[in-house]
């Protein structure tokens, strides 16, 4: 039957070539319903797009012990701070945990009186970090029914409604329960334990006849005992620091492989500099080749049309300022003489220091006597003379 819906009609598209929409159309004539389109989700009397199916699966089944072993975990997980604070919950000033109340709070039936009691027991700053969650959605849920959203707060589980839904209904985050219908998902709200929540006395004392002990059976429930918990010992750190299991573990690995990013250096500045760091200056000179070129195009176009351009216009700055500057470089060019070399200053003789007297006899002995005791080879040996002959003497007078 739900396959039939829009589709109980005879309809059937005109096609191209009649300046109309190819959508199917009612056949026939003689009434207004003729001609009109059909069948699509667009159309007046038309199916729904992506009809649902009944073959949907719109419900899971679980068993009854894994819900309570959920929600047995769920609430165990509430009596611990650190899981809860773990949360996001505000339980830093909270005199005691797991929270236990007065049954007086369930005869309160004014908002003022469920404020005033949150603040005695310190749970209010829960509530103004809710507060301070709220916002938009974003996405098309703004559309759809659900504009704000906003975190959790505490959770009040009573035992009997005599006033207390009224009177906390109205402060934002905070959500009520019954002991007798109880709900895993305000108790895990997404599947994640540790929830802050509040207890009535009645409520908190008839955990054990709902759910049992280790011991003793549940009395509200057929055969059904509360599950051991997994670990004798919960302090996890402890654990893996004991000997025994550090002994089967394997030692870590330190080596950290990282994966280096490619980056392109003909689009990526950086990588470009990192390979060639002169890229930075033919970069740089580009856009003054560019630049300079630009101006001088608008200094030709302004001469060949016969315009003046106003100073201030950077192609005459620049020219300026070139012409400036050539004219400052030819003045120095002109000013400039050549210095006469200088002579180079000749160096005064030492002055010999005055020697003492009596070093001085010393001095010329050692002298003299260096120089009988040095080798005569190094002279040339003296030539042997003969001695000259005797010259005749003179005849004597002759007597008369």
């Amino acid at each position: 039957m739900f396959l039939l819906l829009g589709h109980q009609t005879s309809a059937e598209s005109w096609g191209t070539g009649r300046a109309v929409a190819r959508i199917p159309r009612v056949r026939g004539g003689g009434t207004h319903r003729s001609g009109q389109g059909a069948f699509g989700n667009m159309c007046r009397g038309g199916r729904m797009f992506a009809p649902t199916k009944p073959w949907r699966r719109w419900h899971r089944k679980i068993n009854v012990n894994q819900k309570r072993y959920a929600l047995v975990s769920a609430i165990a997980a509430s009596g611990v701070p650190a899981l809860v604070q773990s949360k996001g919950h505000m339980i830093q000033e909270v005199p005691e945990f797991p929270l236990v109340v007065s049954d007086k709070i369930q005869e309160y039936n004014k908002t003022k009186q469920a404020v005033i009691f949150l603040r005695r027991i310190k749970a209010w700053n829960d509530i103004q970090k809710v507060y301070k969650s709220q916002r938009f959605r974003a996405g098309k849920g703004k559309m759809r029914n659900r504009r704000r959203i906003q975190r959790r707060g505490p959770l009040i589980v009573y035992g009997q409604d005599q006033g207390i839904r009224k009177a906390f209904r109205n402060i934002p985050g905070v959500d009520l329960m019954n002991i007798n219908k109880m709900n895993l998902l305000k108790l895990a709200p997404g599947g994640h334990v540790g929830r802050f929540v509040i207890w009535t006395k009645s409520a908190f004392d008839k955990l054990d006849a709902l759910y049992g002990t280790w011991r003793k059976e549940s009395q509200l429930k057929a055969d059904y005992n509360l599950p051991f918990p997994k670990m004798a010992n919960t302090d996890l750190s402890r654990l893996l620091k004991a000997e025994e299991i550090r002994k089967v573990l394997r030692a870590p690995r330190h080596k950290v492989v990282r994966s280096i990013k490619k980056l392109n250096p003909l689009t990526n500045t950086r990588a470009m500099l990192r390979l060639n760091p002169y890229a930075a200056v033919l970069k740089r000179a580009a856009i003054l080749t560019a630049k300079k070129r630009q101006q001088d195009r608008e200094v030709l176009l302004a001469e060949k049309r016969g315009i003046q351009l106003p100073k201030s216009t950077p192609a005459v700055k620049t020219k300026l300022l070139l012409e400036r500057r050539r004219k400052q470089k030819l003045a120095s060019k002109a000013v400039k003489v050549k210095k006469p070399p200088t002579a180079k200053k000749a160096t005064p003789a030492p002055v010999a220091k005055p020697a003492k007297a009596t070093k001085k006899p010393k001095k010329v002995a050692k002298s003299a006597e260096a120089k009988a005791a040095a080798p005569t080879t190094a002279a040339p040996a003296p030539t042997p003379t003969t001695p000259a002959a005797p010259a005749p003497a003179a005849p004597a007078p002759a007597k008369k």
